[in-house]
């Protein structure tokens, strides 16, 4: 089990099919993951400037198709599910059932897309933008990538305050509740010493326990779900769609699809990598069922008190304050791991020396990393206030792009040779740009409105 996890770490190493192993790691460990251990080192040549090292050269990889879908599910389920009763709310039930099928499937195939532009063009995802558009482009899709890791880190640290804020009231007597800002910046001081943590795989001890964690928390969530449901009836719930704020549905629906930054790596770790386009869809299909089941099933319960993060609408009991710590600690866990593939792309494009022998350089570099926290830190105290907000506005600026805009725009440069292929591509950009702007703008409006609400409280009286 303990090998899986680091083979899973292994691929945020190369995350976006980028190569991010930090060379000052304390020492060379051949315990670095098998499923791409057999990666030549080439500097390339100078017919082929915007590959770069390491990133054209054939990897052997060893996963097998079970293993792969543990992978793409390690991926795909954490925080993410935690909003979408919210995000149901915010929808409507039947249009966010439908809707979040429809982003399901279309995810589905602008990952294949990318998979079958790869196999033409077999770089990163951003040397791909490079070699067919270039270096502008690379650039825009790494700037995206580092974007959409920063917002998952935020939105996790504000996830883990509120839950954190919500036990110590319980634990307190209600006595004491201490303000949003201060447990986001005391989260500092322990992502501080995980960001500055150069070998990947040795997070992989934290990322079992968060695995495990999560996996608890979404049995105790379904269990609570159904037996609300027997006790109290189905909730006041919006049954076909919620005029005002449905368009926020879309951009928290695309965040909680959130792996496809692992898709390339996934597909590289196969030993048969032609076999992931079927490992990839029957796995969808599994992780859809659970993100459906979670959000309808929520929704119907507490209805139109639904909470932003759902763990926050259960009761006080020993068994919810048990299981709602351990979820806050699987996510705190996986908070360093998020935030790894944003520091190494930062830290390449700044620094151009290795601090590996130079002191001074590494230092500038823990500096950075501390810096990086700090402004982490930041924009989540800026978007707690109205956390499904921001969880909206991050999934429709950040991680849209990466799902309907580059896939699409790529093949239809490097494979599209049909006017049926051309015409599917060229829907699927059209269809991500009006999503983006229209999303982005209508969450940009319903934040300025304010009024926000804030989280219910087991203190308050019937709650």
């Amino acid at each position: 089990m303990t090998r899986t996890f680091v083979d899973f770490l292994a691929l945020y190493g190369h995350f976006g099919g980028e190569d991010l192993s930090d060379d000052e790691g304390e020492e060379e460990d051949e315990d670095d993951g098998d499923l791409l251990d057999d990666r030549e080192d080439d500097d390339g040549d100078e017919t082929s400037p915007l590959i770069r090292k390491a990133q054209a050269n054939a990897v052997q990889g060893s996963a097998t198709p079970s293993k792969a879908v543990f992978l793409l599910l390690k991926s795909f389920v954490g925080t993410g599910v935690m909003f979408l009763p919210k995000a149901f709310s915010n929808g409507g039930l039947f249009f966010s059932t439908a809707l979040l099928s429809t982003i399901a499937a279309l995810s589905l195939y602008t990952f294949l897309l990318l998979v079958e532009t790869r196999n033409k063009v077999p770089v990163s995802f951003g040397d791909i933008g490079g070699i067919l558009f270039g270096k502008y482009m690379r650039m825009a899709v790494l700037i995206a990538i580092t974007f959409s890791q920063v917002g998952f880190v935020c939105a996790y640290m504000v996830f883990v305050a509120q839950n954190v804020q919500s036990l110590i009231e319980t634990l307190s007597n209600c006595e004491i509740r201490p303000p949003m800002p201060y447990l986001i910046l005391s989260q500092i001081a322990v992502f501080v010493p995980l960001a500055m943590i150069r070998k990947i795989q040795k997070l992989s001890a934290f990322a079992l326990i968060a695995d495990v964690f999560i996996l608890l928390g979404l049995i105790y969530l379904y269990y609570y779900d159904f037996l609300a449901l027997a006790t109290h009836g189905i909730g006041n719930v919006e049954w076909v769609i919620n005029a005002k704020s449905f368009p926020m549905f879309i951009g928290t629906a695309v965040f909680t699809y959130e792996g496809v930054g692992l898709v390339i790596p996934i597909t590289e770790s196969m030993k048969e990598p032609e076999k992931f386009p079927k490992v990839l869809s029957y796995t969808m299909v599994g992780i859809t069922s659970i993100f459906l089941s979670v959000g309808f099933i929520s929704y119907l319960a507490f209805g139109d008190q639904v909470q932003t993060v759902i763990l926050l609408n259960l009761p006080g009991t020993f068994a919810v304050n048990t299981v709602q710590a351990l979820y806050a600690l699987a996510i705190c866990l996986s908070i360093p791991l998020q935030l790894f593939p944003a520091i190494r792309i930062t830290e390449t494009a700044l620094f151009s020396r290795s601090g590996k022998h130079n002191l001074v350089v590494k230092w500038q570099k823990n500096v950075f990393r501390f810096m990086a926290v700090l402004a982490c830190a930041g924009v989540a105290i800026m978007g707690s206030s109205d956390l499904d907000k921001f969880v909206s506005l991050v999934g429709s600026l950040c991680c849209l792009p990466l799902c309907y805009l580059f896939p699409p725009l790529f093949h239809l440069k490097a494979i599209a040779n049909t006017w049926r292929q051309k015409a599917i591509d060229i829907t699927i950009l059209i269809f991500g740009i009006l999503s983006m702007t229209y999303t982005t703008g209508i969450t940009i409006a319903l934040w300025s409105e304010g009024g926000a609400e804030a989280p219910i409280s087991r203190c308050v009286p019937g709650n």
